[in-house]
Formats: C-alpha cells, sequence, structure tokens
C-alpha cells in the first residue's frame, strides 16, 4: 500500500529521511480492525521521528503519522484515537499504561492508505465534522482537550492563561477554552501572532512574561523553561498549571517556596483517553468550534507539507488527504 514514511532517522537533515510510495507494515494483531483512511494531520511528533527522538535506528522504517479519520470495512465512519494502550493497565487510562504507545512508534502510523488499530480506538464520526476536521483531533486537540477539561479544574468564566500563542497544543486550547465558557489569554513575543490568537477566540493577548493585570485560575504550559517562572507568578493561590511539553527545555527553576506557600498545582498531561476524545468530538458538534486548518495537501504532497511545519510558520493544523 501507499505510506508516508521514515527510510531512516537524522537529527541534523531529517527531511532527507522522509520517504514516499510502497510499503509493506508488519503484521499487527488479528482481532485488529482496518481503517479507510481519508484524511491525516502532522503532528510535531512526525519531525521528532525522523529526527530519531521518537524513533530509534533500528525502528525504521515506519509508517508515520498518529491522527486519522476514514472508514472501515464494514462502512462504519471513524476518527483513530493514536494511543495503543490498556485501559486496565492504567487504572481505567490508557495513557498509565506504562506499556502504551502512540502509532507510528511500535505500530505502523496513520499515513497510509490503511491503518490497523484496536478496536477501542475507534470514535465514530459525526456528520458535522470534515474529514479535514476530524484528522486533526486525536493528538494536539484531544492533548488541549484533556489538559483543559480533565487537568486543570477550570469552570466556566474562570480565567486560563496559554503560553504561546500559535502552537498546535495552543491553538486548540484557545478554541476549545472559549466553547468551554473560559476566559482566555494568550502570551506570544510576535504581535502578529498575538493578534492572530484573539482573532480565534482569546480574550487578551500580552507580550511573553509580561505582568498581567490579574492572576489567572489555570495555566496551559507547553513552552517550559522560557516561560515556567512567568506561569507560576501569574497564578492565583490554589491555582493549576498544566504542562504536557517543554520546548524550550525542562530545567526551569522549579521555585518551590512559591508552589508550597501557594499552594500551587503542577498537573503533567499527556495525550488523552479514548472516552475524553469522545467528549472532545461531543463539544465541537454541540458549541459549533471546529479546528483551526493552516492548509489542506494531497498526500503526494507530503515532503512540503512537512517542510512548512519544520519551517515553523504555521497557524493551525496540516492536514493530508487521500482520495
Amino acid at each position: 500500500m501507499f505510506a508516508v514514511y521514515a527510510s531512516g532517522v537524522s537529527a541534523e537533515d531529517s527531511l532527507s529521511c522522509l520517504s514516499l510510495g510502497e510499503f509493506e507494515p508488519p503484521p499487527t494483531p488479528q482481532d485488529w480492525v482496518t481503517v479507510n483512511v481519508k484524511a491525516v494531520s502532522l503532528n510535531h511528533h512526525d519531525l521528532w521521528a525522523l529526527r530519531g527522538t521518537a524513533l530509534t535506528a533500528d525502528q525504521v522504517p515506519m509508517i508515520l503519522g498518529t491522527d486519522a479519520a476514514g472508514i472501515t470495512e464494514d462502512g462504519r465512519e471513524v476518527i483513530v484515537h493514536g494511543v495503543v494502550g490498556d485501559p486496565a493497565k492504567g487504572r481505567g487510562d490508557e495513557t498509565l499504561d506504562p506499556k502504551r504507545s502512540l502509532l507510528s512508534e511500535v505500530y505502523p502510523g496513520t499515513m497510509a492508505t490503511q491503518v490497523r488499530v484496536p478496536a477501542r480506538n475507534l470514535i465514530d464520526k459525526p456528520a458535522e465534522l470534515t474529514w479535514a476536521e476530524a484528522a486533526c483531533l486525536p493528538t494536539a486537540w484531544l492533548t488541549a482537550y484533556r489538559m483543559l477539561v480533565t487537568k486543570s479544574g477550570a469552570q466556566s468564566g474562570d480565567l486560563v492563561l496559554v503560553q504561546g500563542a500559535a502552537g498546535g497544543v495552543a491553538t486548540a486550547a484557545i478554541v476549545l477554552g472559549k466553547a468551554l465558557g473560559l476566559r482566555v489569554w494568550v502570551t506570544s513575543r510576535d504581535e502578529e501572532k498575538r493578534d492572530w490568537a484573539k482573532s480565534i477566540g482569546a480574550e487578551e493577548a500580552f507580550e511573553t512574561g509580561a505582568r498581567l493585570p490579574e492572576k489567572v485560575d489555570a495555566v496551559i504550559e507547553t513552552v517550559g523553561e522560557a516561560t515556567w517562572s512567568h506561569s507560576l507568578r501569574a497564578l492565583r493561590p490554589g491555582g493549576t498549571i498544566v504542562t504536557c511539553g517543554a520546548t524550550t527545555g525542562g530545567a526551569a527553576n522549579a521555585d518551590l517556596n512559591r508552589v508550597f506557600f501557594l499552594q500551587l498545582k503542577i498537573e503533567g498531561s499527556t495525550m488523552g483517553t479514548a472516552e475524553e476524545l469522545r467528549g472532545l468530538v461531543d463539544l465541537l458538534v454541540t458549541s459549533g468550534a471546529r479546528p483551526v486548518i493552516d492548509r489542506v495537501l494531497p498526500i503526494s504532497d507530503a515532503p512540503s507539507a512537512f517542510a512548512v511545519m519544520n519551517d515553523g510558520d504555521v497557524r493551525g493544523k496540516i492536514v493530508l488527504t487521500l482520495d
């Protein structure tokens, strides 16, 4: 079958390891379900795979991709949940299974004519969502949903700060925060990105590190070392930081005196469960909110899509279609 795959890994020239063409995937468990893929979306995880961070040299060649929407062989329209894990081994949460993985790490990913996954990884795609919109949800948008709904403790009317206005998870957090009835503030070094964040739902946008007019109830933190101290200072007593990444480094000053004196909560968050993905889909249908899509390209244009994401000048998700 046709696939987009990592033929090698290279920290210095990662895009040279991106390949397209016929690919014979390794066998998957017989009780898994085959999905004929209609659309996939890109994530930074795909770049990390090519760089040798999410994959090692002995794991390639490997089909890339963690997000997809498509049709099963019996005609069911579905969204593919990219976490391969056993909820029973994670106390009801597959993301806490010690052996959990994402599609494209242990098992072949979604950037192919077909992908095979456990039946529990299939979520019904509502008619209200296009294939491209549905394909955006399982990684960045699910991550943002879990951070806001499951981890932050924020309620309708609460004030949430999103650090880094234009990242994939940050973009989703702005749109979803507004859909949930939250007040959303954002930060960015770039004035254009601050203006763009307000155009998709942020109430206010500030320079990175700026003193804020009031304390916030929760912080959505994906940046890491560069914004961590500001995130701590921004919180009201008893507030919560939810962190899902550290793109600027993970060696931030913990400032434990502030944490214990103000009784701050720090929550780690990774991806989300199949049940949370259902909740995300329901929220989009009932609220009318939709994923922000930067561009839609045929899967044959995957090299140009990867180059755009690698350059970093993206507003929303990049989607590849298979027709």
